[in-house]
């Protein structure tokens, strides 16, 4: 795929992955619609953009509200006629032993943002990307594919978000085609810090530097627009993670406690 002259739509394009998705695919001739829920950052993002000749519309949204997501695809259909590509990049995380926390409303919040917000993006886009035999990207995890400590209700709301993608494959036949974005750790993004912890708020201090096996959000942004180009139906960030479901199927017990030594070594 080709992505010069393609719309593409990415949710939390404010900073972190979001930002440099929107910058790259910009640089590559994409005609990008942009949303987050910090104004001035998503100004930022698009004055970037535009003074390196680049077309950009942003739109303020709180995914978590319908409304909010069909403005921002409607104010990005007027803008540039069509929608190609749909990148649900958007998400909090969190970072709490299950018997460690005071009270699970949070989980709420997990769920409606990352589940409740990509399906609130997806329902007014995906008109127009069965007129386009577009794309919709999931920008999700390994804990979307498997069980992980101290991330149950981020994990809980991946699932639900695997469900409805892969469920909505199976409607949509050839009309649009679909992709996983599996990650693992990446530097460079703000995830831990806006983390839930065990007392329902964020965290907002950095937990233990990220170990070797993590990769640069320049990285991971390459692997993802590689991943459009070649047509991939998943991308896995860093590739080891594409093992995960041969080890599940075959050797469960392994890789539980290959999660645990994991997640105690950032603690």
């Amino acid at each position: 795929m080709n992505i010069k002259n393609k719309t593409i739509l990415i949710t939390g394009a404010s900073s972190g992955i979001g930002e440099l998705l929107a910058k790259k695919c910009a640089d590559l001739g994409a005609k990008i619609i942009m949303g987050a829920r910090s104004e001035a950052k998503l100004e930022n993002v698009k004055n970037d953009i535009i003074n390196k000749g680049g077309q950009c519309v942003a739109v303020k949204t709180d995914i978590t509200r319908p409304a909010d997501c069909k403005q921002l695809v409607a104010k990005g259909i007027e803008s540039f006629g069509s929608l190609d590509i749909l990148i649900l990049n958007a998400g909090i995380s969190m970072w709490a032993p299950f018997n460690e926390i005071q009270d699970v409303q949070f989980f709420k919040d997990l769920m409606d943002t990352n589940y409740h917000g990509a399906l609130n993006t997806i329902h007014p886009a995906l008109p127009f990307l069965k007129d386009s035999h577009g794309l919709i990207i999931s920008v999700s995890t390994g804990q979307a594919i498997m069980g992980f400590p101290n991330h149950t209700g981020y994990a809980a709301s991946k699932h639900a978000l695997k469900g409805l993608t892969d469920s909505l494959e199976c409607e949509m036949g050839d009309s649009v085609q679909f992709m996983d974005i599996i990650l693992g750790w990446i530097r460079g993004t703000n995830l831990r810090s806006n983390a839930f912890g065990p007392d329902g708020t964020q965290i907002r201090e950095n937990k233990k530097d990220h170990s070797k096996e993590s990769i640069s959000v320049e990285e991971c942004v390459e692997g993802i627009i590689n991943g459009i180009q070649k047509k991939k139906r998943t991308v896995y960030l860093p590739w080891k993670l594409s093992l995960i479901p041969f080890v599940k199927l075959f050797f469960p017990w392994y890789l539980n406690r290959k999660m645990r030594q994991v997640t105690h070594d950032q603690e």
